[in-house]
């Protein structure tokens, strides 16, 4: 069972990476925007309308890559369309996230919480697999329990609410991945590594904002949110079914 499993986790990983190299041309915006925010990396006490177009930039970006891979003939467009919905969702949520002390965290919170909601309809329902929520709810509510002392009053609600989305969200991603649904269509790995990576990012930002700063805290939750943000992204090339899934399922 070892050798079945190692042998899946390394024609996935080849996969991703053949996916990302075909796309290469039209992902190269992506790479620039992103290129531009950490070359630049203008500091965040200090917010404009330019900092929020270097920070929103590679979710526009990678919506565009889905506009122009996304919707081409023999595609999910069901998919591509909820998928394209939740990246520009992120965008907004970028933009509010730029002047999260100014008073629009939450903002971008429910931005991104509404982003995980469109990419759980994308994925749908089945198959379940539901012992694989287990430990994605255990590592979102744990840490949430471990985060929670350091978090204002007015977050707490907001944030536990957006756990549970995220969660909910990784959870149908890595259990498409786990078990494709019936009916010809495909699993994606590079969404579920993506969903797995969100969570990674999200739990880094909440620690370095509310907790104690971590080293190169920025670095790493940016990095890490744009890798997840591409990686959702390219899902859209493993679709091939035309219905919806979620009707479907």
């Amino acid at each position: 069972m070892d050798i079945i499993n190692m042998d899946r986790s390394s024609r996935d990983g080849k996969k991703i990476f053949a996916e990302v190299k075909s796309s290469g041309p039209k992902l190269v915006p992506f790479a620039i925007s992103m290129c531009l925010y950490f070359g630049l990396w203008l500091p965040v006490s200090s917010p404009s309308w330019f900092s929020a177009l270097l920070k929103c930039l590679p979710a526009l970006c990678l919506a565009l890559f889905v506009l122009a891979r996304g919707f081409s003939a023999g595609r999910n467009r069901p998919y591509s369309r909820k998928i394209l919905v939740g990246l520009l969702l992120s965008f907004v949520g970028d933009i509010f996230l730029n002047w999260a002390d100014q008073g629009f965290f939450d903002h971008g919170v429910l931005s991104f919480g509404l982003a995980h909601v469109c990419y759980t309809l994308a994925l749908g329902i089945r198959p379940l697999v539901p012992w694989l929520a287990l430990p994605l709810l255990l590592a979102s509510g744990g840490t949430l329990a471990l985060l929670w002392p350091c978090l204002p009053s007015t977050a707490a609600g907001p944030l536990a609410v957006y756990s549970a989305v995220l969660a909910l969200m990784s959870w149908r991603a890595v259990a498409r991945w786990w078990r494709p649904p019936p009916g010809g269509a495909r699993g994606s790995p590079s969404a579920a590594l993506g969903a797995v990576l969100f969570i990674v990012s999200d739990i880094m930002l909440a620690r370095d904002r509310f907790c104690s700063p971590l080293p190169h805290g920025r670095l790493a939750v940016m990095s890490t949110y744009y890798l997840a943000q591409m990686l959702i992204a390219i899902s859209v090339l493993d679709q091939a079914d035309p219905d919806s899934l979620w009707k479907q399922n």
